[in-house]
């Protein structure tokens, strides 16, 4: 339903789905998402969906072998991760929420998602990054920064702001909104 109103959710530990390749629930997806843009549309033949499919995986850095495993089944961290920014990527939503994608990735890995999202965010694609730590938007340079605190936004500014939180912790943000 997300995916037909083209938004991505990119989930902070995606779920295995045993028996379902990765090739064969993309072409799926991709095919729901562009019948909910047209109804007359008959999906992407396969000889063209693996031909993108493999440009996709080729940018990300993935093995082809990857395409018939089963989605998430067995996969590291690192693979899960890379796996659903193959789904962005195929599925091409115009917004993309990423929930702590750095978490569990070693520094390759990082690096490599990093890549794609940076490769795919632009004026067609929206991203909002959710993190906890630097080290992921030293890949990432985020346009706007906010912080929450108990569930609202309560100072936001440029790439700076995540810098200074990582030099000063989150103290004088509960102090300054304690003021509030």
């Amino acid at each position: 339903e997300r995916s037909r109103l083209g938004v991505f959710l990119a989930f902070r530990y995606p779920v295995a789905v045993p028996g379902v390749t990765v090739a064969n629930f993309l072409r799926s997806a991709l095919n729901a998402r562009r019948r909910a843009l047209n109804p007359e549309d008959k999906g992407m033949p396969i000889p063209e969906f693996r031909k993108m499919l493999k440009e996709k995986m080729a940018t990300l850095k993935m093995d082809q072998s990857f395409a018939g495993r089963y989605l998430n089944d067995g996969f590291s961290g690192g693979e899960k991760k890379r796996a659903e920014i193959l789904q962005m990527a195929t599925l091409k939503p115009e917004i993309a929420i990423l929930d702590e994608t750095d978490s569990g990735l070693d520094i390759d890995a990082l690096r490599i998602v990093a890549e794609g999202v940076n490769a795919l965010s632009g004026p067609e694609l929206g991203v909002l990054v959710i993190t906890h730590y630097q080290r992921l938007l030293n890949y990432i340079k985020p346009d706007f920064v906010h912080i929450m605190l108990d569930g609202r936004i309560v100072e936001s500014g440029g790439p700076d702001l995540a810098l200074h939180l990582e030099e000063q912790g989150y103290d004088w943000v509960r102090e300054k909104y304690e003021e509030i």
